[in-house]
């Protein structure tokens, strides 16, 4: 009997380990990962631009709150990016009335972005769950942009936004008809990354997050949650189809359980040239 309360100790012992770390890495500073892309046409004599992508806040959570999202802003800041894009799921949860309830915890942190292009958005499902519309007025307050299956132009850039495909909200012909008439290179925004082969051959950068790179990615087991119906070939990073790269982003925030493990919060620089 001894020897069961020792084994049953050191497992317990194992356990609350596990999940004090996984809720530790859940809130660490996101990482930063790098990426060169040319893209097809750019207009001639104009330089790089530095774009930050940055997906799944899911604010509301125990591993995003408005301190934490503030200090995030924060180091977005330090990269003097010229555009921020940000791939959709801000809020937590599946309350119907949530983004009204938790979405104002957004606005002060986000109104310090400033890149000199501005900062435009997607909607993710858990945006559509929660309150599209609320959402969408409350990033309003904060200067963001938020496209729905529309377009914009940003200096050398145009910006089609594919709106949310997991809850069938995506229209990528009606965005592609407004994208085409636009100058400049082109680049889809959208929240899962599974419109990938749906895209058409004119479109060369495809932008996106909603996986979390898997949040719990267990050693041997790999990823313990798949959201894509591809299974791991969108699951995260960067991601180089025939005529195509994708950026698959990790997140910020969670969603189910405020735990991550070995896949930590991220954020994406990108450098943008022709």
């Amino acid at each position: 009997m001894r020897k069961l309360l020792k084994v049953l100790l050191i497992l317990l012992l194992i356990l609350a380990g596990f999940y004090l770390y996984a809720r530790a890495e859940a809130r660490w500073d996101p990482i930063v990962r790098t990426a060169t892309i040319k893209l097809p046409r750019w207009p001639k004599g104009i330089k790089p631009i530095r774009a930050v992508l940055i997906s799944d806040v899911h604010i509301g959570s125990h591993a995003m709150d408005e301190a934490r999202l503030s200090r995030i802003v924060d180091q977005i800041n330090a990269l003097n990016p010229d555009i921020v894009l940000m791939a959709g799921d801000f809020i937590y949860g599946h309350d119907p009335h949530g983004a009204r309830k938790l979405g104002p915890g957004l606005i002060a942190p986000f109104k310090k972005l400033h890149p000199p292009l501005g900062v435009v958005a997607v909607l993710g499902n858990h945006d559509h769950w929660t309150g599209a519309d609320d959402i969408t007025s409350l990033l309003a307050q904060a200067r963001i942009t938020v496209l729905v299956n529309d377009v914009t132009a940003r200096g050398p850039i145009a910006i089609g936004g594919v709106d949310d495909d997991y809850t069938n909200h995506a229209d990528i012909a009606a965005t592609m008809a407004k994208l085409r008439p636009f100058e400049g290179a082109r680049i889809i925004l959208t929240h899962s990354p599974d419109i990938a082969p749906r895209l058409p051959g004119d479109v060369h950068l495809l932008l996106a997050g909603h996986t979390h790179c898997g949040q719990g990615v267990l050693p041997i087991y790999g990823p313990v949650a798949s959201v894509s119906h591809f299974g791991d070939r969108y699951r995260c990073g960067l991601v180089l189809d025939p005529g195509l790269a994708v950026i698959v982003t990790g997140g910020l925030g969670t969603s189910g359980p405020p735990l991550r493990f070995g896949a930590p919060p991220d954020l994406w620089l990108i450098t943008l040239e022709g």
